[in-house]
């Protein structure tokens, strides 16, 4: 047996040829040269958003847009779609009895625990704007601005939890690392204000999200794409202000001379990440200027004021719906505001839906409904989506973690609502229904690359196209998935 293979070897090794030789190590060659190339184009891809010294220049989208700003009103904790938008008659019916085991059959809450009693809706609902739309007695306000917006009612995640929903919301990846929202709207379209972000990150309520920073991170995006956060007190940015004995010409200076160095050092490796870094000491110099008249809310009319219920100097989810109005005004891509404190487990009077749910109700409903108001009347709402929601919805259970006896909540990803107005959405519609129990979607179900496909669409981009090349993969913002919602669009 042996002396058979080794005859077969030598048989082979005489008939293989120099000329076959050289062939068959080409295919390794090529493989070699194949590989250089894919590492030259990726590093290629990855710069030819920041090639230029202004890697925020206005870039024109892939298709006409319908909108050319967004705000994202983000309540961080996932307020109750029961109580406030999707009303169900049947769950006020069978209040108080166990859930049919077919619902919760295998299924993993965040703290329920054995087979938890349906919670009705203690508060009233009225059907309002031309369309009938359906609202909490606790949105007084949104009453008066349902004719201009689309209630979306069959949302999906698959996330239960705060930090990796609130990530999964804003870049359709739940752990860290990936581009949000607003940076992979910067990367694409660019920023139509040379003296501000183009990315603004607003915060109110009761503490930052649980996503933490993440929720506005640029990635693997060049850092330049990244929300900067407008601080509630002190300096609005930090570093803003020229230290003690710094004049504006010195200043000037010194971001010349490093300038000068950082342009060597690019020209010598190529790096994009020193362009963004020199991009970043220019646009913070500017800011230096246009931050502080930008905050100054003191100087808009009393008549705004009392619209939106601001106070100057004050931090509230009020003042920053103003803000974001200021920013949009100003030409910034994206603002979103985060306000924190929606997380009505039932635990106590400080996170029930009898005490609590009214107060964040209190806080965030005038507001909100001026911030859209104030952009139609300024002819701004045509070209500005407004998105409200929150990372994910509430069981239309009663949670009573520990037996308590106050009305709560648990995490519930599998309905929820979110409402959309301005920038090409179709106003006065109700977009998809869930079951009689608000427990899943029964018509038009949409998940979270769903909605982002759909907010890239009308700012004129293809989600599908707009990519980015990182550790030899193109990434997107919908991941392999997401469709456009059609029926949200005017």
């Amino acid at each position: 047996m042996r002396r058979s293979e080794n005859e077969a070897t030598r048989a082979f090794l005489q008939a293989l040829t120099r000329r076959h030789f050289f062939a068959q190590s080409g295919f390794g060659i090529g493989s070699l040269a194949l590989l250089s190339l894919c590492l030259l184009e990726e590093r290629l891809f990855a710069a030819e958003a920041t090639t230029s010294s202004d890697p925020l220049a206005v870039r024109p989208p892939q298709f006409a847009p319908r909108a050319r700003n967004v705000i994202f009103l983000f309540m961080a904790g996932a307020p109750s779609q029961i109580d406030l938008l999707d009303p169900k008659p049947k769950l006020q019916q069978h209040d108080g009895q166990a859930i049919p085991e077919e619902f919760v059959e295998g299924e993993r809450f965040a703290f329920i625990k054995g087979t938890p009693l349906l919670l009705g809706s203690p508060y009233a609902f009225e059907r309002v704007g031309a369309a009938g739309i359906e609202v909490s007695e606790l949105l007084p306000h949104f009453k008066t601005i349902v004719d201009d917006v689309a209630v979306l009612r069959s949302i999906h995640t698959t996330q239960f939890n705060h930090a990796p929903g609130q990530i999964f919301m804003n870049t359709g990846h739940q752990v860290v690392g990936r581009p949000s929202m607003g940076s992979w709207l910067t990367y694409g379209l660019g920023s139509e204000n040379r003296d501000l972000p183009g990315f603004v990150v607003l915060i109110s309520g009761e503490n930052n999200p649980d996503g933490g920073k993440s929720c506005w991170g640029s990635g693997f995006l060049p850092t330049v794409y990244q929300g900067v956060e407008l601080r509630n007190s002190g300096d609005p940015v930090l570093f803003l202000s020229d230290p003690d004995g710094i004049t504006r010409p010195a200043r000037r200076d010194s971001l010349d001379v490093l300038r000068a160095l950082n342009e060597r050092r690019h020209a010598a490796t190529g790096d994009p990440e020193i362009l963004t870094r020199i991009g970043a000491y220019e646009l913070a110099y500017r800011m230096q200027s246009s931050v502080p008249e930008l905050t100054d809310i003191g100087t808009e009319p009393a008549a705004v004021h009392e619209a939106y219920g601001t106070e100057p100097g004050r931090v509230s989810f009020a003042n920053n719906c103003l803000l974001a109005r200021r920013l949009v005004e100003r030409g910034v891509r994206f603002v979103q505001l985060y306000h924190r404190g929606w997380d009505h487990h039932g635990t106590g009077p400080g996170d029930d839906i009898v005490h609590r749910l009214p107060k964040l109700c209190l806080e965030v409903d005038q507001a909100a409904a001026a911030l859209v108001k104030d952009l139609k009347q300024r002819g701004l709402l045509d070209e500005t989506l407004v998105v409200w929601g929150g990372e994910f919805g509430r069981t239309p259970m009663n949670e009573a973690r520990n037996n308590s006896k106050f009305l709560g909540r648990d995490h519930h990803p599998r309905a929820f609502t979110m409402w959309m107005a301005g920038g090409g959405v179709r106003p006065g519609t109700i977009v998809g229904a869930t079951d009689e129990l608000g427990y899943a979607p029964v018509e038009d179900a949409v998940d979270v690359h769903d909605l982002h496909a759909t907010l890239l669409h009308l700012l004129g981009l293809d989600h599908t196209r707009l990519t980015y090349r990182f550790q030899g993969r193109d990434f997107r913002l919908t991941d392999v998935s997401g469709k456009v919602v059609t029926k949200l669009l005017a």
